[in-house]
């Protein structure tokens, strides 16, 4: 073997390496990206997939029955990797450019969707309340660079009316929040976290009040800015949330108080029977419904408004909003003039007339706008006070509490 000179092949072997090297560092700059492509969308809640592995829906299965306990609360799963990359596509639709905020998963239980989102380079924050379901989880987390998070709690049992220290999977919004590393924010500033969970069936009522009262006093999520709830909720719940005056079955007082509070949107529509419950015998347990339609779970997006609380309308005085609305429509059909009489008001019919409601109205027929309206000019009148609303306003919290 001469000096100098490399043995036979090895000049193809350096060729072929410089070439790989010069590719790779050339490949990102031809498409547009600097080299540091990765860390760029990583600051802006872009994450390269991880091009994971999503289970079939039989193995999804498999996964929740092997952690079936007695005395659970009945929960629903995603298990198919095709709901999955629905539910997916409608979280991540109509996402305006630049910075994406964190996308807090609720109870992701076998974790399908997570793994979808992750795929789809979505950064996420898994809360899980079912420790059996923390392993297969905490696995995937190790695995990934910062991409996920997953933490042990309830999103269902958030900020509980107790005294004394809470006990997991229970916990408080400032800690959820402090782990995930999301700060507040200003109203009427972008959304600073998305949510995605599916209500639970036994309180879902109960938890669609708990969260409204926190929408409208600006607590719990929505002290840290107007914090976008995704949620699975059945059909006729979501019939109530969009109805229109003069429903009588579905226009109720939760109708009024979110159409005030939030943007609705329609996502999605999924039959009950794609979903995997943690019964043990493996059944549906869908809700009976008597008179609104019920076939379907609606994936919803409840978006705060950003002027919620420009006009009269204030946190501190919010629940004097609620109980206002309650009140009026505990008896649909009953005349305007009247309820305002019960609270005293001697100038009610002048004050509709101010407001253009007709005398005659039936609380049922008042959009939610005008409900609005009516509350800003009775706060202006001397002749009201709060104090009707005292005993209902403490009855409620010890409701939305159970």
């Amino acid at each position: 073997m001469l000096a100098g000179r490399a043995p036979p092949g090895a000049a193809d072997c350096c060729r072929r390496f410089l070439a790989a090297a010069l590719a790779a560092g050339l490949r990102p700059l031809l498409c547009g990206l600097p080299p540091c492509w990765a860390t760029a969308r990583r600051a802006v809640g872009q994450w390269p997939s991880p091009g994971l592995r999503v289970p079939e829906a039989a193995e999804a299965e498999r996964l929740v029955q092997q952690v079936q306990r007695t005395g659970v609360p009945l929960r629903r799963f995603i298990a198919c990797p095709q709901l999955a990359r629905t539910v997916q596509r409608c979280l991540q639709d109509g996402a305006r450019p630049g910075p994406q905020p964190v996308l807090l998963e609720c109870a992701p239980g076998p974790g399908i969707l997570t793994r979808t989102l992750l795929n789809a380079g979505v950064r996420v924050v898994a809360l899980e309340s079912n420790s059996a379901f923390l392993p297969n989880l905490q696995s995937l987390e190790n695995s990934l660079d910062g991409q996920l998070k997953v933490i042990y709690g309830d999103f269902f049992r958030l900020d509980p009316l107790v005294t004394g220290t809470v006990k997991p999977p229970a916990m408080c919004s400032d800690k959820l929040f402090e782990t995930m590393g999301v700060a507040a924010v200003p109203w009427r500033a972008e959304v600073p976290v998305k949510i995605f969970g599916i209500l639970p069936q036994k309180k879902e009522r109960n938890t669609l009040w708990r969260l409204l009262f926190a929408l409208y006093e600006c607590s719990s999520i929505y002290r840290y800015g107007r914090a976008e709830l995704n949620i699975f909720i059945s059909e006729k719940e979501y019939k109530v949330l969009t109805a229109m005056p003069g429903d009588a079955r579905a226009y109720q007082a939760l109708t009024v108080l979110w159409q005030v509070g939030c943007e609705i949107q329609l996502l999605h529509m999924e039959p009950w029977s794609s979903f995997v419950t943690n019964l043990k015998n493996g059944g549906l347990a869908v809700p009976k419904s008597t008179w609104l339609p019920n076939d379907h779970l609606c994936l919803v997006r409840l978006t705060p408004q950003q002027n919620l609380f420009t006009g009269g309308l204030k946190p501190t005085n919010s629940a004097t909003f609620i109980f206002m609305v309650k009140q009026c429509l505990a008896k649909p059909k009953s005349k305007l003039t009247d309820r305002l009489n019960s609270w005293s008001l001697d100038n009610g019919g002048k004050l509709l007339r101010e407001l253009e409601i007709p005398k005659n109205a039936e609380a049922r027929n008042l959009y939610p706008e005008d409900y609005r309206r009516l509350f800003e000019a009775l706060q202006n009148s001397s002749m009201f006070t709060e104090t009707w609303f005292h005993d209902d306003v403490l009855e409620s919290i010890r409701n939305i509490n159970l």
